[in-house]
C-alpha cells in the first residue's frame, strides 16, 4: 500500500523474537543522524515532510513502535505494552543500525516520553532536540486529563469504543489539526488500524499514561522528567500547536522551563499533529536551526 509522501519500500527489524519494527532510514548513510519518534495514534508517517525536507543531508530515521503503523501488532500475550518496552525497542533498533554517535533527538506526543527514556542511558549522544507537542515530565498539576484521553484509560466501555470505531485514531484525523486533512492523509493515518486486533496499541498507550506512582511508567517519566534540564547545553527547537487539547500550553511552558535557551515557533492557530498544520514553515526552520547548530 503507497501512502502519499511516504516511501514506497521501508526496512523492517526483528526488535524481539517474531517481532518486527518497521522503520524509515533515508538519507546518507554518512549524514547527521535525526531520530524521530511518533507517538499515539500516529506512527511514522507523521514525519514525512520533515524526512523528505531534511533526506538530502541528514540520515533520518523513523521506526513505527511495535502495535503501531506498518510494525507487527501483538496481543498482550506477545508483547508488554509498556513505556520501557517502548524504550528498549528504540535501543535495539539504533544499536541494529549502528547508531552510537551523536544524534538529533526529534519527538511527538508519546515519543517524548520515550525518547528522553532512551536518552537517559545516551545522554552523551543526544546532542539536538526538536521538540513538537509532547511531554517528558508528569501532568502538570493544573492541567485536567481530556475527558477523550480518560474515557479510553479509565473505562472498559472506552476501550470496546475506540477498538471497534477506531475512535482514537479516526478523531484524532479530524479533531488533532485545525487544517483539515486531504482524504488521502487522513485514511494514511487510519489505515493501519483497520480492525480490532490492530487497535490494540491505541488504547494500551492510553492505559499506560502514567499519573501516578501506582503507574507503572512512572519511575521512568520521573527519571526522565529530572534529566530534562540536563539537555539545556544542548541547541532545541520547538514548534507547538496551542490548540491541542492535551498538550497545551502547560506542557510546553514546562518545555521552556527545563530549556530556557530554545527556539520556540508556538502556533496560535495549529493543533496536535502540528507537522501536518504548519509543516511548510517548521521544516524549513528545522532545517535552519540545524544549519546553524551543527554537530561537532
Amino acid at each position: 500500500m503507497q501512502f502519499p509522501g511516504y516511501p514506497a519500500t521501508t526496512p523492517r527489524f526483528e526488535v524481539r523474537p517474531g517481532l518486527s519494527m518497521n522503520y524509515v532510514d533515508e538519507g546518507p548513510r554518512d549524514g547527521e543522524v535525526v531520530v524521530m519518534l511518533h507517538g499515539n495514534p500516529s506512527w511514522s508517517y507523521l514525519w514525512r515532510h520533515l524526512v523528505n525536507g531534511l533526506s538530502d543531508k541528514y540520515r533520518c530515521i523513523a521506526p513505527d513502535h511495535i502495535g503501531m503503523g506498518l510494525s507487527d501488532k501483538p496481543d498482550d500475550s506477545r508483547y508488554d505494552y509498556t513505556l520501557q518496552s517502548r524504550v528498549d525497542d528504540v535501543t535495539a533498533l539504533l544499536d541494529h543500525l549502528g547508531i552510537t554517535g551523536p544524534i538529533t533527538l526529534a519527538v511527538h506526543d508519546w515519543g517524548g516520553m520515550i525518547g528522553f527514556g532512551w536518552a537517559l542511558g545516551h545522554h552523551a549522544q543526544v546532542k539536538r532536540l526538536v521538540i513538537t507537542n509532547t511531554a517528558a515530565f508528569p501532568l502538570p498539576a493544573e492541567k485536567p486529563m481530556p475527558w477523550q484521553i480518560a474515557m479510553g484509560r479509565h473505562w472498559k466501555p472506552g476501550e470496546w469504543f475506540i477498538r471497534t470505531f477506531n475512535a482514537f485514531s479516526a478523531g484524532a484525523s479530524w479533531l488533532g489539526v485545525s487544517r483539515r486533512m486531504p482524504a488521502a492523509v487522513r485514511h494514511a493515518y487510519v489505515a493501519p488500524y483497520d480492525n480490532w486486533d490492530n487497535r490494540i496499541a491505541t488504547i494500551r498507550f492510553m492505559q499506560d499514561i502514567p499519573l501516578s506512582p501506582a503507574d507503572k511508567a512512572w519511575p521512568l517519566l520521573e527519571r526522565a522528567a529530572a534529566a530534562l534540564p540536563s539537555f539545556a547545553d544542548r541547541p532545541a527547537f520547538i514548534a507547538w500547536g496551542l490548540r491541542d487539547i492535551c498538550f497545551d500550553h502547560h506542557f510546553l511552558a514546562g518545555f521552556c522551563k527545563a530549556l530556557p535557551q530554545a527556539e520556540v515557533m508556538a502556533f496560535e492557530d495549529a493543533n496536535h499533529y502540528v507537522l501536518e498544520d504548519k509543516h511548510e514553515v517548521i521544516v524549513p526552520a528545522v532545517r535552519a536551526f540545524l544549519e546553524r547548530n551543527p554537530i561537532g
